[in-house]
């Protein structure tokens, strides 16, 4: 007949875990615990960038709905600008201001030109035509100093 009973080993062979086989799990904590870390710095990173992108995409149909709300001056030229280009300091809002158009649009390139700097590492911004086209890029540094800046095309028609 089998005996279910558990024999107890001789005394002396049984310690438990050594030393060896606790630091061995330490290690391979560590290592998932460090992996773990750079997946979460990655995805903070990516998270980043792709709110950088949103804020380009926000800034560049700001630009374009100012263009929209003074089409003939925009049609003529007057929102044309280059990145790097500053645009006169033109106040119009607030009451009491009696602008022009082609004052209205000097307004709303500072204005955009000043909020891109604002919101964007190093942002800068460029409106330009092609044809009856508009083309609006936004610029940004994404990288730390890096890589290129990264930059943002929209094209539209009024």
């Amino acid at each position: 007949m089998l005996s279910l009973r558990h024999q107890k080993p001789a005394a002396g062979t049984e310690r438990g875990f050594t030393l060896i086989e606790v630091l061995v799990t330490v290690i391979i904590l560590a290592i998932g615990l460090l992996g773990l870390a750079g997946l979460q710095l990655g995805g903070l990173r990516y998270s980043f960038s792709a709110y950088q992108r949103s804020q380009a995409t926000i800034m560049a149909n700001d630009i374009v709905d100012r263009m929209r709300a003074n089409r003939t001056v925009a049609e003529a030229g007057a929102y044309d600008i280059d990145i790097g280009d500053d645009p006169s300091n033109v106040n119009c809002t607030g009451a009491g201001k009696n602008c022009s158009a082609s004052s209205m649009a000097d307004a709303d390139l500072y204005e955009w030109k000043q909020a891109l700097a604002a919101v964007l590492p190093t942002g800068d911004g460029s409106v330009g035509r092609n044809g009856g086209l508009f083309v609006i890029t936004i610029q940004w540094d994404d990288t730390r100093g890096e890589e290129e800046p990264k930059s943002l095309a929209v094209e539209t028609a009024l």
